[in-house]
């Protein structure tokens, strides 16, 4: 049974400084915890519900049955899963060779949890490996953002990097883009196979600070006789037909 002390603790790392402090996440639900453990992640342990036969479970790790009211007590959903699991994070070192040649994504301070998961989540299904995100963006092991990610935050490199040290690194390198209303429509323009694809705040958009480094301003055209239309997209929509176009022009 979960005691007292571990309910407390479990409690904690929905903090980021104690997810920092003790280098765990929680991650919930019978699908993201078996895909998470047939990764390269560890698990620290599992917690799952009394009487119920998780079938995800490839390797060997301590497992705490408990019952409905304790799982209730620790999750952060609705609806609380059955199973759930925490996790050792990863320290991803960045390295410019890693990007060079490839697609990468640049997250200038996403605070919605649920849109950083989500654009982690297309990332992954477009093979894209690496994203960098400023450090005033949401935290990648926030338990929204990994819920969101749906597993796909085993899959794809999170870097947390100062704009100007990130860009001073890949200068001349790599062709940096972003969206903007005043920019070349995306479906008629030169894209390069190695690039930055930055994206914006969700209510600022990209900001002075990175707005300087973007080679490149491209625009996602809306509904040609739409007279009235929104003046954004949601970044992570947004971020889905950028990544689909980029890997399309590759196929």
């Amino acid at each position: 049974m979960l005691s007292k002390n571990k309910i407390k603790f479990i409690n904690s790392l929905k903090l980021r400084k104690y997810r920092e402090k003790n280098r765990l996440f929680l991650a919930e639900g019978e699908k993201i915890v078996s895909d998470l453990l047939s990764s390269n992640l560890n698990a620290e342990y599992l917690i799952i519900e009394e009487g119920f036969n998780f079938k995800g479970l490839n390797k060997k790790v301590e497992i705490i049955r408990t019952d409905s009211s304790s799982i209730k007590m620790i999750s952060g959903l609705k609806n609380p899963s059955k199973v759930m699991g925490i996790f050792e994070t990863i320290q991803n070192k960045f390295k410019v060779s890693d990007i060079i040649n490839k697609i990468s994504l640049f997250c200038d301070s996403i605070q919605d949890p649920g849109n950083l998961g989500t654009i982690i989540r297309t990332a992954d299904w477009f093979g894209i490996e690496h994203i960098i995100c400023t450090n005033e963006t949401v935290d990648v092991y926030n338990p929204k953002v990994v819920q969101a990610t749906m597993g796909a935050i085993a899959g794809v490199k999170v870097h947390y990097l100062e704009a100007a040290d990130f860009f001073k690194q890949i200068s001349g390198d790599i062709q940096v883009y972003g969206t903007f209303l005043e920019g070349e429509n995306i479906y008629k323009s030169k894209l390069s196979e190695s690039a930055i694809i930055v994206i914006g705040n969700e209510g600022k958009g990209i900001s002075g600070k990175v707005k300087k480094y973007i080679d490149k301003k491209i625009y996602i055209p809306c509904r040609a006789d739409s007279k009235n239309f929104s003046e954004s997209l949601n970044a992570s929509v947004a971020t889905g037909i950028v990544c689909s176009e980029f890997v399309r022009r590759k196929i």
